[in-house]
């Protein structure tokens, strides 16, 4: 870490950048949050271990509209949203100085809690510069052991690789972390009857609290204003009926960002009651995947996706709904 705040420092005095986007400590060893630093005093509260799972991308956004540079540090994950950001025209790359930064996997503290550990006091083995194979935790209760993988992020099973698609410079290593097939939960929904997949689902989603902060953190979900929150439609109430309608709001917003939709996870990573919301997008990237050949949005910053290219060859929706 402290080569990544030393470069960060360097790039501030020479004026190459006017701030830096990363991240600093929370109020608890497991919660680093996103932010900016303007000097290079305050890059002493640069933090970035295994926690600093927020995608910085989306913040670029208005970033993009400062002056000067923005120097942003991008996980190999994070890179693939921001390329789909440059192929919006969301994002001005010429505003952009990005370190794609190591990564190791991310971490989910509600996996410790899983496993029984509370009361946590501090955390090791979660730096860049570790291995990551064992996180060694202090809690009130005593000393704790947990292997680093039982504690990542689901998306890190499943890494699309640790290959950075778009940066400046690289600064730490990076570990490969899959360890499962990406799609093996959908495969499993889709095996369920209509009936069972909507009880499913009706199941998951009965706990949304509607707090948008899905809507928020994805990079995808980059319009000026959101139909979501218009008061023509009353759709803010929707938290407030007992109805299966109210569960529309993510369904409509899967469609929304199909075939743009990068995988990056952060849907689920930041929802409070868990819900595993990446499973709509990794439905219809699947399909996608099956109908019009494979493709990953943000792989690049200059192809057209499938469901914005039109041939005589593309499956007609029938075919799909027959798939039930």
């Amino acid at each position: 870490m402290q080569e990544l705040i030393t470069r960060a420092k360097e790039l501030l005095a020479d004026g190459t950048v006017a701030r830096v986007l990363g991240w600093k400590a929370g109020d608890l060893p497991y919660n680093p949050e996103a932010a900016y630093f303007e000097t290079a005093e305050s890059l002493d509260e640069f933090v970035y271990n295994g926690f600093c799972g927020a995608n910085l991308s989306k913040m670029m956004i208005e970033a993009s509209k400062l002056e000067g540079k923005t120097l942003v540090c991008l996980k190999p994950c994070d890179t693939y949203s921001f390329n789909q950001l440059i192929k919006e025209h969301r994002v001005d790359r010429e505003k952009a100085y990005i370190i794609g930064v190591g990564c190791k996997g991310k971490l989910n503290v509600e996996k410790l809690r899983q496993l029984g550990i509370k009361g946590i006091k501090s955390i090791s083995g979660a730096e860049l510069t570790d291995e990551c194979e064992t996180l060694h935790i202090s809690t009130i209760y005593g000393d704790k052991t947990v292997a680093y993988k039982d504690a990542m992020l689901e998306r890190c099973h499943v890494c699309k690789g640790k290959e950075h698609m778009i940066y400046d410079e690289i600064i730490g290593e990076s570990k490969d972390t899959k360890d499962a097939d990406r799609f093996a939960e959908v495969e499993k929904i889709e095996k369920m009857s209509p009936e069972e997949r909507f009880a499913f689902f009706q199941k998951e989603l009965s706990k949304c609290i509607r707090c948008n902060a899905c809507r928020n953190a994805c990079p995808a979900c980059s319009c000026r204003k959101c139909v979501f929150d218009s008061t023509k439609f009353d759709s803010a109430q929707k938290a407030n009926v007992d109805s299966f309608e109210e569960k529309m709001f993510h369904i409509i917003r899967a469609f929304h960002v199909a075939g743009r939709c990068t995988d990056c996870g952060e849907c689920s990573r930041v929802c409070p009651q868990g819900i595993p919301l990446h499973l709509f997008n990794r439905k219809f990237i699947k399909d996608i995947d099956t109908f019009y050949g494979e493709y990953q949005a943000g792989a690049d910053a200059e192809s057209k996706g499938p469901l914005t290219s039109f041939t005589f060859e593309d499956v007609e929706p029938g075919v799909v709904a027959e798939r039930g």
